[in-house]
Formats: structure tokens, sequence, C-alpha cells
């Protein structure tokens, strides 16, 4: 019969700081792309509301958080689904930044690379404002 023994697992420190520059390098990225978008730059650093702010800059419906946070309960299908959303998410981004739809597939699936390339890039946010009390008498 098997038994089964806990071993101490030792974590190598090299990996621990590798870990943390990455972490450190996406929050600073989505950091400076919602301040470019005109958003707080705090909501990086805030689980789920970022991905609220996300959908907020590419200016997509709310529902879509639903589909990303709740698809991969669903299995195989919605796990399909909330990769979809998510990329559809990220291109949506890239456009506002006016990037292509292939960035915007990085983004999504090399983010570690794209994000900082969009935030720390020359790349500025295009995305439609809404109108002011002002502007819609103006135009009347």
């Amino acid at each position: 019969m098997y038994e089964f023994s806990y071993q101490s697992v030792e974590i190598n420190p090299i990996f621990i700081v590798i870990w943390l520059a990455i972490v450190v390098l996406m929050i600073a990225s989505l950091w400076k792309v919602f301040t470019k978008a005109g958003k707080p730059g705090w909501a990086a650093i805030v689980p789920i509301y970022n991905i609220i702010v996300l959908i907020e800059i590419a200016q997509k419906p709310m529902w879509w958080l639903a589909i990303i946070l709740l698809g991969p309960i669903i299995p195989i299908a919605g796990g399909i689904a909330a990769l979809v959303f998510m990329i559809l998410l990220s291109i949506a981004i890239a456009e506002k930044f006016g990037q292509s739809q292939g960035f915007g597939v990085g983004l999504a699936l090399l983010g570690i690379i794209f994000y900082p390339i969009l935030a720390f890039g020359d790349a500025t946010y295009e995305g439609e404002t809404i109108a002011g009390d002002d502007e819609i008498l103006d135009s009347i």
C-alpha cells in the first residue's frame, strides 16, 4: 500500500524575485494604462474591479464581467467562452488605444509583453467621450 508523506518544498529565492518582478511590472503597466484612459490607477491592484475598469475602457457592456468571471465554472464551454470574451475585450482595448487587432490578441495571450508596450509606449487613449450638456445643446 502506498503511504503519502508530506515533504517540505523549498522555493527557490530566484523564482520568488522573478515572480515579484513580473507582478510589479504588470501592476505598473495596468496602472499606466488606466491613467492613460482617465481611470484611477489604483484600480490595477483591486481584484475584479480592475476587470470592470478594463470593460469600461473598452466600452463594452457590463454583463461581459459575468461571462469572464463565471464562465470558467461551467466545464469546457464556459472556459472557452471566458477566453473568447477576454480576447475580444483585449482587442477592444487595443483599438481604443489606436492599436491593431493583432496587438489585442497579444494583450490577451502575452499580456506580460504587450501591456508594458501599451502602457509605456506612445499610444494614447482614443475612446469615445460622452457628450456633456453643453455639447448636446450646441448640436441642436
